[in-house]
């Protein structure tokens, strides 16, 4: 069986960075984000309970869900992020247990998965080990802006939809802080990897 490293942390703290890494070692990376967006797509499972939960509003004139007005209404209210998550968590994590038993002739599968906490996958157990990528908040709210394009207001929105980084922190095996350069937090994950490897 697989060693999976769940790799979580805040929005725009460096996991995508990570990733890079860990593909370049050649260890395989599920990518819930990415499962999300298959299962958004028009026809498929959360698309369907996105367009019953919401309504046809949330569409766009080619039936794709209308992601801009989704996420300014589940980013500025925590009950309809709730009711979202409650409807596509499920779907996902059904998805991303299938993938993880897919990867299970590797060493090591990172399970990159934002809302690793949130999502409650600590208490499903379907990790080995915990990374979170951390960073000080208004670095935090400077990357975002700059990489969505977002005002103050709405880079601290989609901040505060998440767990505080201080309390992933507390519950993670390893923590990593993306304050420096690249190959910084390359040194960084090398030495998890060889942690890890010491472990098993």
């Amino acid at each position: 069986m697989s060693y999976v490293l769940a790799l979580t942390g805040g929005i725009a703290t460096g996991k995508s960075t990570a990733d890079d890494f860990f593909r370049k070692k050649n260890i395989p990376i599920i990518d819930c984000d990415q499962i999300a967006h298959e299962l958004m797509e028009p026809g498929n499972a959360s698309w369907q309970a996105i367009k019953d939960h919401f309504g046809m509003e949330y569409l766009n004139s080619d039936q794709t869900i209308n992601r801009k007005k989704l996420g300014q209404l589940v980013f500025s209210n925590k009950q309809a992020l709730s009711e979202l998550n409650q409807v596509t968590h499920p779907l996902i994590f059904d998805k991303t247990v299938a993938k993880i038993k897919e990867y299970r002739d590797f060493a090591l599968v990172i399970l990159d998965v934002p809302v690793y906490f949130e999502a409650g996958l600590d208490k499903k157990h379907v990790a080995n080990g915990v990374l979170v990528i951390t960073l000080p908040e208004q670095l935090q709210i400077e990357r975002l802006k700059k990489r969505n394009n977002l005002t103050d207001q709405e880079a601290i929105n989609r901040i505060n939809s998440q767990m505080p980084l201080v309390e992933k922190e507390k519950m993670a095996d390893f923590v990593v802080a993306n304050t420096g350069k690249i190959k910084e937090l390359e040194n960084k994950l090398e030495q998890i990897l060889i942690k890890i490897r010491e472990e098993e």
